[in-house]
């Protein structure tokens, strides 16, 4: 169930943030993030973890998307607080992001080359979507270079993130104590 609710959770917030671009709002991503991330904080209680986690993508996609930004390879709606640096709605939806690596993107944490490939494939459709269906995200021409810098930034952006919530989560850090228990009987 939870895992149904963080995948829910999650299109919801990406919904909310890129209806709200398109009508030039940047509030209703963040509005979704702080809701969905409440919430996974009081089910999950790993608040570690996921404000590691929320704290690693903020600055991934300021990276990621600034970059975007910056060099003009991309321009975003609602784009505040400024045209060259990543808005505030995409900023929310990468700590939102985030938090799926606890639960409905766990296996990713085990398989980092399966990581690669969703980030580098998913990461650019996703931006392709935002563009073509509510024109969110418009690409320089050519387009590849932009999609590039994506697929590149979320290649590695997305097992980065999978390894974090691999290490960070308290399951790893008392799993050898665990195993030594088990040994010394």
């Amino acid at each position: 169930m939870k895992f149904w609710v963080c995948l829910i959770g999650y299109q919801s917030v990406w919904f909310a943030a890129v209806i709200g671009a398109e009508h030039g709002l940047a509030w209703p991503g963040v509005l979704g993030m702080l809701i969905y991330a409440s919430f996974q904080l009081g089910l999950l209680h790993n608040y570690k973890t996921h404000l590691s986690l929320m704290a690693v993508a903020l600055v991934m996609g300021c990276v990621v998307d600034g970059g975007l930004a910056y060099t003009g390879l991309a321009r975003f709606g609602a784009p505040w607080p400024s045209a060259s640096f990543a808005p505030v709605w995409i900023l929310a939806l990468w700590m939102t992001f985030s938090l799926t690596f606890t639960l409905s993107l766990a296996y990713l944490q085990k398989r980092l080359w399966v990581a690669v490939l969703f980030g580098a494939i998913g990461g650019p459709v996703a931006y392709m979507s935002a563009s073509r269906g509510f024109h969110v995200v418009t690409f320089a021409d050519p387009s590849w270079r932009g999609l590039l810098w994506l697929g590149t930034g979320w290649a590695l952006a997305t097992p980065a993130l999978a390894w974090l919530a691999k290490h960070s989560s308290p399951a790893e850090r008392t799993e050898p104590a665990t195993a030594l228990q088990g040994h010394a009987s």
